[in-house]
């Protein structure tokens, strides 16, 4: 039986990419097979499309023969790493508004994984907290919104 990373090798061949394959564990567990190529933008595709469906047809190839087979996230140069930070980045500094302006500011649509890195963001942050709608609803949107300011405790005097 072929290997992960044997089978996205030989997947990347039809398609006429020369690559080398680097097998790793990213930080959830999950493996991880970092493609390095002269072609990484194509591979990549606009806004990391392609890469998604690489990664979504592999997944699917090894489910077809394993039910139980693991999650492989496939990448291209650090690509995901480095647009998670811009991502988290861009959105610290949207947040930055709604700390000056204590109005609230919707973001634009994400899919779920994006989503889910903004509300980590943001989960421990005093002033300025995440909000999104149930998983049911059609727009899947987050809105940065201003923490209302915590009491403070009985008995002692707020400066």
């Amino acid at each position: 039986m072929m290997t992960p990373k044997d089978l996205l090798d030989t997947m990347l061949g039809y398609l006429g990419f020369v690559v080398d394959i680097e097998e790793t564990t990213n930080e959830g567990g999950n493996p991880t097979l970092q493609i390095y190529t002269e072609e990484s933008r194509r591979l990549i595709g606009r806004d990391g499309e392609t890469l998604e469906a690489i990664q979504f047809l592999l997944n699917r190839l090894l489910q077809a023969k394993d039910k139980d087979a693991e999650k492989v996230i496939v990448d291209c140069e650090h690509y995901r790493s480095m647009r998670e930070d811009r991502i988290v980045q861009r959105v610290r500094e949207l947040a930055e508004r709604v700390r000056i302006t204590g109005r609230s500011l919707q973001l634009e649509p994400m899919n779920s994984y994006e989503r889910r890195l903004v509300h980590n963001a943001f989960k421990d942050d005093p002033e300025v907290a995440t909000w999104s709608p149930s998983d049911s609803a059609r727009i899947k949107q987050i809105t940065l919104i201003k923490r209302p300011k915590k009491p403070a405790p009985q008995g002692t005097t707020a400066p």
